[in-house]
């Protein structure tokens, strides 16, 4: 196949100038990495290339959340200002995910919680714990992540849990876990520290409102299967 520079495209179909003309949107993962790329190799133009670094994580643009500088230079044409460049932009994307929103996101049910929740729970090889704080109006006051982790498990101090409670002035409280195997059915220890906490909150007069086991793109909600 003939390797066509894009710079020697049509300029109305080249990715950048869609880009400005057309929106962000209006680009496919492929085209976003090949503006992000700015230029090709010596062999593939910046689509071609972007194609390749897709194909090789297995999961498309997804799959960048977990490349290495060292994994992406194994791909020809990819030297260490490229894989810096990639790098830099996924982490700009993870940083604005966990970005506080300016206005506070209303909590009606477990999937609110969950997308609430999602940018911080995915894509880990360790657990971690997160909390939700709400007001009265189950609007989101703050978000702690209360500890980290090994594969199988992660500490959780009910004190601190309660303490950034009263900090915030939080009326309602909802736990969140990650399971990294995959299976989002909670463990024993899971449902046990779940009536301590609640017992704990209780005294205080807050409500834990749900815990979440979240998956990569499932969770299990203890308040949707009545074990609250």
């Amino acid at each position: 196949m003939e390797y066509i520079p894009i710079c020697k495209w049509d300029t109305a179909e080249q990715p950048r100038e869609r880009l400005l003309r057309d929106g962000r949107n209006s680009l496919s993962d492929t085209e976003l990495l090949a503006v992000i790329m700015g230029s090709g190799s010596r062999n593939a133009n910046a689509i071609t290339l972007s194609r390749q670094i897709l194909l090789s994580t297995g999961r498309g643009i997804k799959g960048l959340e977990k490349a290495s500088a060292s994994r992406l230079m194994q791909i020809k044409g990819v030297g260490k200002a490229r894989a810096a460049c990639i790098l830099a932009m996924v982490e700009v994307a993870q940083r604005l995910a966990r970005e506080p929103v300016q206005q506070r996101n209303t909590i009606r049910g477990s999937r609110d919680a969950f997308e609430e929740l999602r940018p911080f729970l995915t894509d880990l090889l360790h657990e971690e714990f997160w909390i939700l704080y709400l007001n009265n109006a189950n609007r989101v006051m703050h978000r702690f992540q209360l500890s980290k982790g090994g594969i199988t498990a992660t500490l959780v101090d009910v004190r601190l849990i309660l303490k950034n409670a009263l900090e915030v002035g939080a009326v309602g409280i909802i736990l969140a876990h990650n399971h990294p195997s995959g299976k989002t059915r909670p463990s024993k220890a899971d449902i046990q520290i779940t009536k301590k906490i609640i017992k704990a909150a209780a005294l205080m007069d807050l409500k834990v409102l749900d815990h979440l086991v979240v998956s990569e793109s499932e969770y299990y909600s203890f308040a949707d299967n009545q074990l609250m």
